[in-house]
């Protein structure tokens, strides 16, 4: 597990082993799982943002995008 993004909206964990992401939505207090062709895409979608343009606000819009409707509440147990 390694953290490749943080910023003061969202965190990006990657989990090599299981070839996926874990997208938290710090905010919102959500957290989406993703693997395989979506994390692949959604790997994609980074790059494609011009390297000039990469900046916070640019990713956090993106993430924002992948959890909308799809991310689920952080449950403590």
């Amino acid at each position: 597990m390694n953290v490749v993004y943080n910023s003061v909206n969202y965190a990006i964990v990657a989990y090599p082993v299981q070839q996926g992401f874990e997208l938290v939505d710090k905010l919102g207090g959500r957290s989406l799982f993703v693997q395989g062709s979506v994390a692949t895409g959604l790997r994609e979608a980074i790059d494609r943002i011009p390297y000039a343009e990469r900046d916070e606000e640019s990713i956090d819009s993106l993430l924002d995008d992948y959890c909308v409707g799809a991310a689920r509440p952080i449950v403590y147990h």
